[in-house]
């Protein structure tokens, strides 16, 4: 993740916030993707549904899930971040691999969920969060992957 801007205030009545930045031109910013704010250490997406400028450097954004005042009050303060392009590309898929917890075979692996900040593997209708901390072992020739998975996942 990559901070772009921080919300500097809230903006009206309506919910909308006055975000600036002096490295990111705001005013080109996607309504298509997603912005993130970090709450309680997690970030949380966001979509701008409407960007006004505001000035260099500045521009008044509504954001998805922010309807009044109290809302944009919550935001003030926080800086907000973008998925940085280059990270994701370098994320490995491992749709296909048999999944071990333990040395125990769980199963394949159908699929991987690329949820910002929280990648997850897919089996069946089970999510897995795909951390670092959980890796207990790799072996990309055999295609297998050995996690400690939290008890009460499966």
């Amino acid at each position: 993740m990559l901070q772009i801007a921080k919300i500097l205030k809230a903006y009206g009545k309506e919910g909308d916030v006055l975000a600036g930045s002096t490295t990111f031109n705001l005013q080109e910013m996607s309504t298509t993707e997603p912005v993130f704010i970090e709450f309680d250490g997690l970030p949380v997406p966001f979509f701008i549904e409407r960007s006004t400028p505001k000035g260099s450097g500045r521009a008044v954004w509504h954001l998805t899930g922010c309807y009044n005042l109290e809302d944009a009050g919550e935001l003030v303060g926080r800086a907000v971040f973008a998925a940085d392009a280059g990270t994701e590309a370098q994320e490995e898929d491992f749709t296909g691999w048999t999944l071990f917890d333990h040395g125990r075979r769980v199963g394949i692996i159908d699929a991987m969920e690329w949820i910002p900040g929280n990648p997850c593997i897919r089996i069946g209708e089970v999510l897995i969060p795909l951390h670092e901390d959980l890796v207990l072992a790799l072996d990309a020739e055999a295609e297998t992957l050995d996690l400690a998975i939290p008890r009460g996942l499966l």
